[in-house]
């Protein structure tokens, strides 16, 4: 009587097919590989294609104590699950759905401008919204991060990849770790600044001083001519000549 019941859960316990292709950070030509909040990764092309149905494919997010014990039943958008809640009451959280559709199986090499690669932690408005547990938030801390695809058809896992290597994401320098040169760099620049400053401010000065005097020194000269002179002008009255007779002469 055990036998059938043992072939009845055979399916439920073989129908989740591992992959392996564990998620990949992008290249690290690309910008912004890592932040403090993100990272990149490459898309899952060609590791679910074999996969029958139309699965929706989640990325798993996961702190390192939670992989050995992940449940693949519990479903995205529990609060077992939720971005919200990570990782205080929830060690993992699935995000990024999508189909099979957006991550094709190219046979020939990628063309300029195609988009392969997911920018984890990059939604920054529903990261406290609670009605979007599977929100692709920024990441609470510098980790480390462990992440896989997992195929859902329903609310059933029928496929998955391995497990990343841990991720570690950048960490912020607080002002006190600035190094000691540096801010007497910055000091000695800031004293060389000031000195430049008063010595223009006083070479400015002189300059002004001098453009001041020389220009009173030069009108004082000129206001000798400025003031016309008075010009006495005799007048002289023409005494008429009358002519005299020629015997008078």
């Amino acid at each position: 009587t055990m036998l059938p019941l043992l072939l009845l859960l055979l399916p439920m316990t073989c129908g989740l097919e591992m992959l392996g292709h564990p998620p990949t950070l992008a290249s690290p030509s690309l910008g912004g590989l890592m932040t403090t909040s993100t990272f990149v990764l490459e898309q899952p092309r060609c590791v679910f294609n074999e996969v029958q149905g139309d699965p929706v494919i989640w990325l798993v997010v996961a702190v390192p104590e939670a992989v050995p014990n992940f449940n693949n039943s519990v479903g995205p958008g529990t609060p077992q699950r939720a971005f919200q809640d990570f990782p205080a009451t929830a060690p993992a959280y699935m995000t990024l759905n999508t189909t099979l559709l957006n991550y094709p199986c190219p046979k020939s090499p990628k063309r300029p401008g195609d988009i392969t690669v997911l920018r984890v932690g990059s939604e920054t408005s529903c990261a406290g919204d609670e009605t979007r547990p599977t929100c692709n938030g920024p990441l609470p801390g510098p980790g480390p991060y462990r992440v896989k695809f997992l195929a859902l058809e329903g609310s059933e896992p029928v496929a998955e990849t391995a497990w990343s290597e841990p991720i570690t994401l950048k960490t912020a320098q607080p002002p006190s770790s600035i190094p000691a040169t540096g801010s007497t760099h910055s000091a000695g620049m800031i004293a060389l600044t000031s000195i430049l400053s008063i010595l223009f401010a006083i070479l400015l000065a002189g300059l002004v001083a001098m453009l001041v005097f020389w220009g009173s020194d030069t009108c004082g000269g000129s206001s000798t001519f400025s003031k016309p002179e008075t010009v006495t002008v005799q007048r002289y009255n023409t005494h008429h000549v009358y002519d005299q007779p020629a015997a008078r002469l």
